[in-house]
């Protein structure tokens, strides 16, 4: 072996003995240094994992946000669902109707609310009688939640014994007999509201020409051809379609016409495109659009049944009208006549 190549292994084997002795001199870690170590490595970790979490966050819930707005804006899709319900209203509850100023929505995940105010013509005055919130997903809306603040309300799941309308060919409920007994009670010097039945179908001036003339006409019930039976083929209880009989100056009305049948036919139009929504929005759980909508067409507009108000003293002469078949009083306010 060369010199040369003697001195390089003796200089490798001294480094080597070097390290060694370094390594051994080294103190080990306790065990609860080691456990310090491992604490702060899972901290370390969690921490990433958040931070990295809350930037995914930052850039899903803006993306989520922007793909819900641009849903409902797509086709003008939230106007027309918020336009749905409120027409919804004008058809299928009678005497009531909706100030768009006091409608509010709000847009969320794939989601929409809306909520608006409802209101009555009690003698010359309109009132708040409540409030509507409806929820959506997508497009798809949930039983709206009802804050009605009303006397003699509607029932909530109609049925031929809670009806305020009857059908000529229908059997009257027994709370009908009393209504005129009722009207009679109700003091002099306040107004109020009546739900008329009459003992036959016809057109909306014959009995626009037979009221007395101080009182107003607000609603007529139109015959669809499946009053008098008051359930849809399936036996789903139905409610009455009808429309406002005065002109609605407010801009935002459907009603805002001289032609109301005309509006009237063709907001069943939609609302038959859009049967879904309506029938949740609507008290009654069928609305049956396309079979009442048929028979309206093929037989013109004819109404079994009206909404009524004017001064109590006035109302009371209603029962001299051999039309009427029967009344059941609505809401009652004081003086506002004049």
């Amino acid at each position: 072996m060369s010199d040369e190549k003697k001195g390089f292994e003796e200089d490798y084997q001294n480094y080597l003995k070097d390290s060694l002795n370094e390594v051994s001199g080294l103190q080990s870690y306790s065990k609860e240094g080691q456990t310090e170590i491992v604490t702060i490595g899972k901290n370390l970790a969690r921490r990433t994992n958040i931070m990295v979490s809350l930037a995914i966050l930052l850039l899903v819930v803006p993306l989520m946000t922007l793909a819900s707005y641009m849903y409902y804006a797509t086709g003008d899709r939230a106007n027309q669902l918020i336009d749905v319900a409120a027409k919804t209203i004008y058809v299928t509850e009678p005497n009531m109707g909706l100030e768009e100023l006091r409608l509010e929505h709000k847009i969320g995940f794939f989601s929409m609310n809306i909520n608006f105010d409802v209101f009555k013509r009690i003698g010359k005055e309109d009132y708040k009688v409540g409030s509507y919130d409806i929820d959506f997903l997508l497009n798809q809306p949930e039983f709206p939640k009802r804050d009605l603040i009303l006397d003699r309300p509607l029932d909530e799941y109609p049925s031929k014994e809670t009806e305020f309308m009857v059908h000529p060919k229908a059997a009257l409920p027994f709370s009908a007999y009393t209504g005129w007994d009722m009207l009679k009670k109700i003091p002099d010097g306040s107004v109020a509201e009546i739900y008329v039945s009459l003992n036959q179908v016809m057109k909306p001036e014959e009995l626009k020409e037979s009221l007395p003339k101080n009182m107003e006409l607000r609603w007529l019930a139109v015959d669809t051809g499946m009053d008098a039976a008051q359930v849809d083929q399936a036996g789903v209880p139905i409610t009455p379609l009808g429309y406002p009989a005065q002109y609605d100056p407010t801009t935002w009305s459907p009603f805002k016409t001289d032609d109301n049948e005309k509006a009237f036919l063709e907001i069943l139009l939609q609302l038959k495109n859009n049967e879904a929504v309506a029938t949740k929005v609507a008290r009654a759980k069928s609305l049956a659009l396309g079979g009442r909508l048929a028979y309206i067409k093929k037989h013109g507009i004819n109404v079994f049944g009206a909404v009524i108000t004017g001064p109590t003293e006035e109302l009371r002469k209603l029962q001299d009208l051999q039309e009427i078949r029967a009344v059941k009083v609505g809401e009652v306010k004081l003086w506002n006549w004049e």
